[in-house]
C-alpha cells in the first residue's frame, strides 16, 4: 500500500511539473510568490483537473432526437417541475495550492529556459574541510562505537577460545573487542559569489518598473545560489548619486532627482575593490534602468564598464524596464560595448510578461 501511494504522489507530481512548466511565465510573473522565501516554498495555485463522466437523466424524459421538440428547447431538466430555474447545488471548479521547494521551482526554471550550468571562473574558491567517517579505530568515544564489528570480533573471540554456548548465546564484548568509526578530514572547495544590484530610483522610476526589479532580482539570484556554496548580495541605489542599502530600502525608495548612472558604477568598484577582490570572489553585477541619464555621464559610464567592471566580474547584466517618463536611450550607448565583452549582457523588460525572457537573455551564457 505504501509503495502504491508513493507511486501515485510522484505521478502527480509529473502532473504538477508539466503544468508549471506549460504556464511558467505567467506564475514568474506573480509577484505574491516569492512572499514564503523565508520558508524555502513557493505556493502554486493550480487548476483541478475534472475527469468527465456520463450523467444518467430522469427516466422516460426522452433522449437525443426522441418526440418534439422546439428550437431552443434545453436538452436537459433546466428547473424544478415547473421549468422555475433553481439554484444549483453542485460543486464548481477548485484551485489547488501546491507547495513546492524552492529548488524544485528553480530546476523546473532552468528546464523550461534550457538553461546552462554556472561555471565558476578559474579556481576563485574559499577551501574548507570536511569530516568524513570512513575507517576504523581501536580507541574512541562510545558514541561512535561500531556496533556490527564490535560484535563479530566479540563472537569470533568467544568461538576461537571455546566460551561461546549456543544453547545459551550470551556475547559480551571486551576491550579488545572494541571497535570505533574514526574520520579523515579531506578538502572541499566552495565557491563563493558576490551578487550586487543597481537600481535607478529617479522620479522616471515608477512603482510598477520596481516591481519587475524585484521579481527578476529574486530568480536571477535563486538560480545563481544553486551554483554556490556561499553568496553575499549587495543593493545599490542611485538617482544623481548612489549609495549601499538595505534590500527592503532598495525595492522601496523613489527620489524625485535627476540621473547620473555612473555614481552606481563607482560605487559597485569600491565593493568590488574593498570587499569582493576578483580572485577570491565569482561576481555578478546587475543594473535596472529605464534608460534616462544625464548626457554629459555617458562617457563616464562607457569608461567605468570598460576598464574597471567588465574585467573583474563574471557577469554584467543591463535590465532596461520600460517607463513612461524615462528616455531609454542608455541601452544604446552602453550596447557599443557589447562586442568587445561576452560578459556584458542587455536586455529590454517593457512589462511582466517580459521577465521570463529577460531571466534566459541573462543566464543563458552559463558565467
Amino acid at each position: 500500500m505504501g509503495q502504491k501511494i508513493e507511486r501515485d504522489f510522484q505521478r502527480f507530481r509529473k502532473i504538477v511539473r508539466g503544468k508549471i512548466k506549460s504556464d511558467l511565465s505567467k506564475y514568474i510573473s506573480r509577484g505574491e510568490m516569492i512572499g514564503r522565501k523565508g520558508k524555502e516554498l513557493v505556493s502554486i495555485p493550480i487548476p483541478a483537473i475534472e475527469i468527465p463522466q456520463f450523467k444518467y437523466g430522469k427516466r422516460n424524459s426522452g433522449g437525443v432526437g426522441s418526440g418534439e421538440g422546439d428550437v431552443g428547447a434545453p436538452l436537459g431538466p433546466g428547473g424544478d417541475e415547473n421549468g422555475i430555474p433553481q439554484a444549483g447545488d453542485e460543486p464548481g471548479g477548485h484551485i489547488l495550492e501546491v507547495d513546492l521547494s524552492l529548488d524544485e521551482m528553480v530546476e523546473i526554471l532552468g528546464e523550461n529556459l534550457a538553461l546552462p550550468r554556472i561555471e565558476p571562473r578559474g579556481k576563485k574558491n574559499i577551501v574548507s574541510t570536511k569530516d568524513k567517517y570512513n575507517s576504523i579505530r581501536q580507541v574512541g568515544p562510545e558514541s561512535l562505537r561500531h556496533f556490527k564489528r564490535t560484535y563479530r570480533r566479540a563472537l569470533k573471540r568467544q568461538i576461537s577460545s571455546n566460551t561461546y554456548d549456543p544453547i545459551n548465546p550470551k556475547i559480551i564484548p571486551i576491550r579488545p573487542d572494541k571497535q570505533y568509526r574514526s574520520w579523515r578530514e579531506t578538502p572541499q572547495p566552495q565557491a563563493v559569489a558576490a551578487i550586487i544590484y543597481m537600481m535607478d530610483v529617479s522620479g522616471s522610476m515608477t512603482d510598477e518598473q520596481k516591481e519587475i526589479v524585484r521579481i527578476e532580482s529574486f530568480w536571477l539570484d535563486s538560480w545563481i545560489k544553486k551554483h554556490y556554496q556561499g553568496v553575499e548580495t549587495a543593493y545599490i541605489i542611485h538617482d544623481a548619486v548612489a549609495r549601499e542599502v538595505d534590500e527592503h530600502t532598495f525595492y522601496h525608495t523613489r527620489e524625485s532627482g535627476g540621473t547620473k548612472i555612473s555614481t552606481a558604477y563607482e560605487l559597485c568598484k569600491h565593493l568590488i575593490d574593498t570587499r569582493y577582490p576578483p580572485e577570491s570572489w565569482n561576481i555578478y553585477a546587475f543594473h535596472f534602468s529605464d534608460g534616462d541619464n544625464w548626457g554629459d555621464d555617458i562617457p563616464q559610464c562607457q569608461h567605468l564598464l570598460h576598464e574597471k567592471l567588465l574585467p573583474r566580474v563574471n557577469l554584467f547584466g543591463y535590465g532596461q524596464v520600460e517607463s513612461p517618463y524615462g528616455s531609454g536611450e542608455f541601452i544604446e550607448h552602453i550596447g557599443e560595448l557589447s562586442d568587445k565583452h561576452e560578459n556584458l549582457v542587455l536586455s529590454k523588460v517593457p512589462n511582466k510578461d517580459a521577465i521570463l525572457e529577460s531571466i534566459k537573455d541573462f543566464l543563458s551564457t552559463g558565467r
